[in-house]
This record gives C-alpha cells, structure tokens and sequence, in this order.
C-alpha cells in the first residue's frame, strides 16, 4: 500500500515540474472547436526550394445548388 502513495507522490511531483516548466504557453482547457481553436500557419517554403504550384478552383459540379 506505501508504494501506491510514494508512486503517486512521484507523479505528482513530476506533473507540477512540468506544468511550472510550461509557463504561459501551457493550456489546460482541453480539446477547442469552433472559433476558440488556433490554427497555425505553416512554415515559409525555403527560398532555394521551387515554389509550389497554386491550387485550382473548385469546379462547378462541387458548388450547391
């Protein structure tokens, strides 16, 4: 039964390490949908490396109707 409660110590220990570690940057609210989730951009294309070809427009067989 002690080893439970010094495993748990441990753990515990270790999850507030972390999360002092991770600052302003740590979010603990979970999973976000909608306009609360953060997209980000990606990375610019390496100036030596060819550009990539634009895409193309959604026919009009896809468009509502």
């Amino acid at each position: 039964m002690w080893k439970i409660a010094v495993g748990f110590v441990v753990f515990a220990a270790l999850a507030l390490y972390v999360i002092s570690k991770g600052g302003d940057s740590l979010d603990m609210s979970g999973e976000k949908h909608g306009a609360d989730a953060v997209h980000v951009e990606p990375a610019k294309a390496d100036a030596s490396a060819p550009a990539a070809p634009a895409a193309a427009p959604a026919s009009d067989a896809s468009a509502a109707k």
